[in-house]
């Protein structure tokens, strides 16, 4: 599956896990908003549909919205305004070093992944984590709720999956 990215120049190219990507040839980036595939999926928060197995058979690619997660909102008219099969990502946990253990904040790198996986693409989710010292660990953290949503019917059912994966998580935490 090709993957992109849309720099919106925000992230500190040291630690930009798409820059990394990009520069090891596992991505194009797009610097330009409508230069991003229209037949792409387009992983945004904004997204009133979940990512599921049956999005892979509409898109030849996954983009992702690489930009501060302190910045997001700054982005949602446009990425509404924007016509493309836009899909959020389910409940996951991040591994990355800045945000690691909190849910839903993902970087690039987990973002692609966890898409790769939830569709059926598994060698390539694990594959574009291997320039990454704690990417296995995302894999680690997730496996259960990656191997559920893979195994979902459709956005309906990820949600449902999801909802569960999280009252489980309150329950943990409350004892």
């Amino acid at each position: 599956m090709q993957l992109y990215a849309y720099d919106a120049g925000q992230c500190d190219p040291k630690k930009c896990t798409a820059k990394k990507l990009a520069r090891a040839g596992l991505i194009k980036s797009v610097k330009v908003m409508r230069k991003i595939p229209y037949n792409t999926i387009l992983l945004a928060p904004i997204a009133e549909q979940a990512l599921s197995p049956a999005d892979k058979k509409s898109a030849s690619s996954i983009t992702v919205f690489d930009c501060s997660w302190d910045k997001i909102d700054s982005f949602d008219d446009t990425l509404r305004k924007l016509k493309r099969k836009k899909r959020a990502l389910p409940y996951l946990i991040a591994a990355n070093p800045i945000n690691y253990g909190k849910s839903f904040v993902l970087s690039s790198v987990e973002a692609l992944t966890a898409a790769l996986f939830i569709i059926g693409e598994r060698e390539q989710s694990q594959f574009i984590l291997r320039g990454f010292k704690w990417g296995m660990e995302f894999l680690r953290l997730n496996v259960d709720r990656l191997l559920a949503y893979s195994e979902a019917k459709d956005s309906k059912e990820v949600v449902e999956m999801q909802n569960g994966f999280m009252n489980v998580g309150k329950k943990a935490k409350k004892t």
